[in-house]
């Protein structure tokens, strides 16, 4: 389990065309990609399994827990994004609510565009 940041403050200015708005990069692929929003109300979970493909789970909103394969828990809040290998076991848990996006797919490498947290 890696952790890395598409917070406001690791974004870049853009100014071009007369722009003026913070871009925070997330993902670049090369492959089929899935992308999915998930909503976990109070008290929600995603079951602890194994990533199918890499996984990429950028909180948008809310807080709560992930767990890798050490089974320690860790909290993640707005802006945090967690990364998950192939076949890595996880889960994700929320006591008040929480926000996704999921992107999914066999070429993913936020280490390209975001830095690590």
């Amino acid at each position: 389990m890696r952790f890395f940041t598409f917070a406001k403050d690791s974004g870049c200015r853009v100014t071009e065309h007369e722009s003026n708005f913070i871009m925070s990069r997330i993902m670049q692929t090369n492959h089929a990609t899935q992308i999915g929003c998930m909503y976990l109300d109070k008290n929600d979970i995603v079951g602890y399994h194994q990533a199918v493909v890499p996984q990429l789970l950028l909180v948008i909103s809310g807080q709560g827990l992930v767990r890798g394969e050490r089974g320690e828990y860790v909290e993640v809040r707005s802006g945090d994004a967690v990364f998950w290998e192939q076949n890595e076991w996880h889960e994700t848990k929320t006591d008040n609510g929480l926000t996704a996006i999921v992107i999914e797919g066999t070429d993913l490498d936020p280490a390209k565009c975001m830095p690590a947290k």
